[in-house]
């Protein structure tokens, strides 16, 4: 408050000497109704009591408390000692570090202000000089400056809080109950972002709710659908409900980069990442985990990037997003990341390391959780030269107990996939061949549910072809592999079942010669899109997995992005602004039918609306399969309706278009009628609008020559 007092009586002094009157009532001036001049808010209530502390501008002042207490003579010294342990953390601006005295006695009182260029240095002191020992008597107390600020507005008398009356709430999931079972999804084009229904049986989008400015970086969904996210300047916001897009909650997080939520939607993760004023510092990073629904900080990991990297090294560009993953299904009970020599997992009851200590893990590089167990899947490279094989492990959590390990010799590169209910786990294995010149690529299949956890080797026909996509069937027991080389690779179908024997896996069929380097399964599992994407200028076919035939081939010309909606009914293809043509997206029918295309200029997301799973059960479910045919009438008959309507709408515009022409055609004729008297002035009285011109008719004769011959004839004397 002293540094506030002196800023203050100097800013007073220099306005009586310009002669500038500061006694002046802010709260008189207002600005006229409706005017916002030009100056654009993305969020109206950022500005509130709630928010002060990110505009006070005292964020980077440390205040310093239990140093010495020494006379003038020393004040050097003590300063040098204070200077040189706080400049070692972040660059100390000109005149940043100040000691008051006491006027009367000369000698200091026993705490000082230092002044970083950034909040992020100061927090970072703070948490680095927080009770650091000068020696046995003086123990440093260390806060930021904010902090006093917001203690000193504490009032003196408390007041028991004001009740306020229950309010129901919206019901967040009511968009599960349209009546067209429309699914819903978000785009960003320009400054606007928008809502929309997919009107698949209109060829339309229908807008739910459109907002200018609304984000300033990108919007994503949480996972069963409930919040849309928005990242601002000042942290993250989440939005919902009945009829349109309320702010729910608000989490702040200066200058935010990234967000994850939980699978189970309970929590959202925010990171960001700071520069240091020293460019030979690494970067600062900040994540916060917030209680989605109370927007309470449950905990928050702070340090320097080295520390968040992959192996616990390699700077900025090591940082992986996210960094925390999440595991134990929808319950959100675990999360994880990876740390040097150890993978860290943390338990959400009391968001502390389970057992208080982490996995320690020599070496490992990579790991993933199951979707739906709490089982870490990990990955240790070769070590030695070869001498220890590199190995993929199964472990149980919380118990940290191995399931399985495999070992894996002469490999170069290893990626993990997961199928979707958790059954299956694939393991892609690039290893050298004998020579070490080169690699091929295999297979090791684990079937997590069985016993023991069975483990296949599955290598392709042609074992030297380069594998470009995988993917797994969700909620199914088939995957699909793109390998060989570009431009025309094959596709092959494989399945985890065998007629003749259940735990084999089997080919089912090889497509040769497609342009396409990406997989897109149905939701539902049964179809697939193979993509041609970046190089092969999007390139789509549609094909039936369970027939093996192709439905449909088309293409959207330059296409960045595709995207089943949940049900599997339909497809979005999009081109952002990566290119800057042809920006827009396509929807299309699950069996290739291009429905409608929407063009936007500077088009940068699309995102379908995730449904939450099914409240049905299983058996419910094979019920509704089995009685499809009975289901199926009234939406048979409700799509005649649909048809006849469009028929009725195509008649109606077809009648309007030719009232338009017969009106259009009428006018003509009428001017035609009324410029007829100036017509016969300007030819001199002769009428030829109704009349034919007389012609003379004359006959004209040709001579055509039609053969010529020459004939040698001789005469007798």
């Amino acid at each position: 408050m002293a540094a506030e007092v002196i800023l203050m009586n100097e800013i007073e002094a220099t306005a009586a000497h310009m002669g500038i009157d500061m006694n002046i009532d802010f709260n008189s001036i207002q600005l006229p109704s409706g005017e916002d001049y030009g100056i654009i808010s993305d969020d109206e209530d950022v500005y509130h009591d709630d928010q002060l502390e990110f505009d006070s501008g005292f964020g980077n002042v440390l205040v310093v408390d239990n140093l010495p207490v020494v006379p003038r003579e020393k004040f050097e010294k003590l300063e040098g000692v204070i200077r040189k342990i706080y400049s070692q953390i972040g660059v100390i601006k000109e005149d940043g570090l100040w000691m008051p005295i006491d006027p009367e006695t000369k000698k200091t009182l026993g705490y000082c202000f230092i002044e970083y260029n950034t909040p992020q240095e100061a927090e970072l002191s703070k948490e680095k000089t927080n009770g650091y020992k000068l020696d046995r008597a003086h123990i440093f107390a260390v806060n930021m400056f904010d902090d006093f600020d917001k203690y000193m507005r504490v009032p003196d008398e408390w007041a028991p809080p004001e009740i306020i009356a229950y309010t129901s709430g919206e019901n967040l999931q009511k968009w599960l109950t349209d009546e067209k079972a429309r699914d819903q999804f978000v785009i960003r084009a320009g400054n606007d972002t928008e809502v929309l229904w997919n009107d698949a049986r209109q060829s339309k989008t229908e807008l739910v709710y459109k907002r200018a400015y609304w984000t300033e970086s990108f919007v994503q969904w949480s996972p069963l659908g409930t919040y849309l996210a928005t990242v601002h300047r000042q942290g993250a916001a989440v939005w919902g409900g009945a009829n349109t897009f309320n702010r729910l909650m608000r989490y702040a997080h200066l200058q935010v980069n990234f967000i994850d939520f939980s699978p189970g939607e309970k929590f959202l993760v925010t990171y960001s990442s700071h520069q240091p004023s020293n460019p030979r510092d690494a970067n600062r990073v900040v994540i916060n985990i917030f209680d989605i629904r109370t927007g309470k900080v449950m905990r928050d990991f702070k340090g320097s990037a080295d520390e968040f990297a992959i192996g616990g090294a390699g700077g900025v560009a090591g940082v992986s997003w996210p960094v925390f993953r999440w595991g134990g299904g929808k319950e959100d009970k675990y999360f994880a990341k990876l740390g040097k020599n150890m993978i860290s997992v943390y338990e959400t009851e009391t968001f502390s390391l389970i057992d208080k200590k982490s996995l320690k893990v020599e070496n490992v590089v990579d790991f993933s959780w199951s979707p739906t167990d709490p089982i870490l899947a990990l990955f240790v490279p070769e070590l030695g030269g070869g001498n220890q094989p590199a190995r993929v492990s199964l472990v149980q959590i919380p118990g940290k107990e191995e399931l399985r390990q495999k070992n894996l010799f002469s490999v170069s590169d290893c990626k993990m996939y997961w199928q979707s209910n958790g059954e299956y786990l694939a393991v892609k294995a690039d290893r050298y061949t004998k020579t070490k010149k080169s690699t091929y690529t295999g297979f090791e299949l684990f079937r997590i549910k069985e016993r023991d956890i069975p483990i296949e080797v599955l290598e392709l026909d042609n074992k030297n072809d380069k594998i470009i996509a995988f993917a797994w069937e969700p909620k199914g027991h088939r995957f699909a592999v793109i390998h060989g080389d570009n431009p025309r690779p094959d596709v092959s179908f494989y399945s985890m079942r065998s007629t003749h024997n259940m735990g084999r896996v089997s080919k089912l069929t090889t497509i040769k010669g497609k342009q396409a380097n990406a997989l897109f399964w149905s939701p539902g599992g049964r179809f697939i899109v193979l993509a041609g994407l970046k190089g092969f200028n999007g390139q789509l076919e549609f094909f039936n997995v369970d027939e093996l035939e192709a439905m449909a081939t088309a293409e959207h010309f330059m296409a960045t992005d595709i995207e089943w909606d949940p049900t599997g009914r339909y497809v979005a293809t999009s081109v952002t602004s990566v290119h800057e043509m042809e920006n827009g997206f396509n929807i299309w029918s699950f069996n290739g039918k291009l429905l409608y295309r929407i063009p936007k200029d500077h088009f940068f997301q699309f995102l379908w609306r995730p449904r939450p799973p099914s409240l049905l059960t299983p058996e419910k479910e094979e019920e509704i399969a089995r009685n499809l045919k009975k289901y199926s009438k009234k939406y048979e008959a409700e799509d005649q309706d649909v048809s006849m309507l469009l028929s009725e709408q195509d008649r109606e515009k077809r009648r309007m278009l030719k009232e338009e022409w017969d009106k259009w055609v009428s006018e003509w004729r009428r001017a035609h009628d009324e410029e007829k008297m100036e017509r016969l002035k300007l030819r001199d009285g002769e009428a030829s609008d109704d009349e034919e011109e007389e012609y003379e008719a004359k006959e004209v004769e040709v001579e055509e020559l039609l053969d010529v011959s020459e004939e040698v004839v001789s005469f007798e004397e």
